[in-house]
């Protein structure tokens, strides 16, 4: 939703100076460095260094939506760099849920449904990308959730800025992601019944 609403001021003033340059960047290796920045996380939190892995996590979701938009300025979108994208960034979420879990194992039943949430949207998604056909720029149809990546991102910070906190963040986080993948089920449940 966030993503949405404000994507092109964040795209004028963060992502397009960088297009300007040229395509002097390879839209794989930037997915990559996403996904290694991403795991660097999990070292920052569980040795107590809450700031740095705001950073980190900021430093990957920047690098994340920097990959697709080099991509398609450079002409160079592939089918193999989209689904690339996709498990680097469930790499990323599913560090920070572990690195959240190893700092207190005490939150082991809440990181878990936080993962178990996770992938039941994500699979939602991609059904809904897998059978509707594309209508936009990304490399498969895109049905924007309740909950997307810059909301979990809120999240994930708040987790780890504001640990007593973290059972009632937990738990919302959980409760909007499984709507989000329901939201995902009803489009597609409506799209289909109007398509067949």
């Amino acid at each position: 939703m966030l993503e949405q609403k404000y994507r092109h001021y964040y795209q004028k003033i963060l992502i397009d100076p960088v297009l300007n340059m040229g395509c002097k960047f390879s839209p794989t290796l930037i997915t990559l460095l996403s996904g290694v920045v991403g795991l660097l996380i999990i070292p920052a939190v569980y040795f107590h260094y809450p700031w740095l892995a705001v950073f980190l996590l900021a430093l990957s979701g920047y690098l994340d939506t920097l990959d697709g938009s080099v991509a398609r300025a450079c002409n160079s979108s592939t089918q193999l760099g989209g689904a690339l994208d996709i498990v680097v960034d469930r790499i990323v979420e599913s560090s920070v849920i572990f690195a959240l879990y190893l700092v207190d194992p005490s939150r082991g039943i809440a990181c878990f449904l936080m993962l178990f949430a996770n992938l039941i949207c994500i699979t939602s998604f991609l059904v809904v990308g897998i059978f509707v056909e594309q209508n936009s720029n990304k490399s498969f149809f895109y049905h924007n959730g309740l909950i997307e990546r810059a909301e979990a991102f809120i999240f994930y910070v708040l987790m780890i800025l504001v640990p007593s906190f973290f059972t009632p963040l937990a738990y919302g986080y959980i409760i909007l992601v499984l709507l989000s993948a329901f939201l995902h089920l009803r489009f597609f449940h409506f799209w289909h019944k109007g398509n067949s």
